[in-house]
């Protein structure tokens, strides 16, 4: 009971927080969500900061799932299908109807300061996520895996940042182009040959 209160607590965390930002929601008002008393909140967290971090790790753990299974999904066997295909983790979130950003890049941007928790937590993303694409860069045959991995991680955050501003439906498409250019610049012709071969089973 005790753990289901707490999931509770992050998940209306989650909603809220991304909704209407971090310093603008109240403990009320995720109180009011869950359905629970003040006494009851501080069972599980000593207050809202913690909660915040709670729905930070929470949403980190998510999108590294979300970017291992789609990748596998819809890339196929292949490090190149899988490198393509982390575009396809970020249509899915740019997409979604309740897109309001990336809430790593929110909750950065409400708690600018390097060593706010915070923003330690965002950046902890930003370098997850890229560690996962510069292993794909390096298995693909990347002349150089940690450029590769930059170039698109900025423009995965291009795309999230475009899509929340300008509302432009064609920012996936965007970035795809982009996406393809730095990769066929970083990976080898020979490199993505053998991948096409590799792929069908030849």
């Amino acid at each position: 009971m005790a753990a289901a209160t707490r999931q509770r607590l992050i998940d209306a965390g989650v909603r809220r927080f991304y909704r209407d930002g971090f310093r603008n929601v109240g403990i009320d008002q995720i109180l009011n969500d869950v359905g629970i008393s003040k006494t009851a909140f501080y069972k599980h967290f000593e207050c809202k900061d913690d909660l915040m971090l709670a729905v930070l790790e929470t949403q980190n753990e998510w999108l590294q799932s979300t970017f291992h299974d789609l990748i596998r999904e819809r890339g196929g066997d292949t490090p190149l299908g899988q490198l393509r295909a982390v575009l396809d983790v970020v249509e899915r979130i740019i997409e979604s109807e309740e897109f309001q950003g990336c809430i790593f890049v929110n909750a950065a941007m409400e708690f600018p300061l390097l060593h706010e928790p915070a923003h330690i937590a965002a950046a902890g993303n930003k370098r997850a996520i890229e560690a996962i694409v510069h292993d794909l860069a390096a298995r693909a045959g990347a002349n150089d895996p940690r450029l590769l991995a930059e170039e698109l991680c900025l423009i995965f955050e291009g795309a999230y940042v475009t899509r929340q501003v300008t509302g432009n439906r064609q920012t996936i498409e965007i970035a795809r182009r982009l996406a393809e250019r730095s990769i066929s610049a970083n990976i080898p012709p020979a490199a993505q040959v053998r991948e096409t071969w590799d792929g069908a089973g030849v």
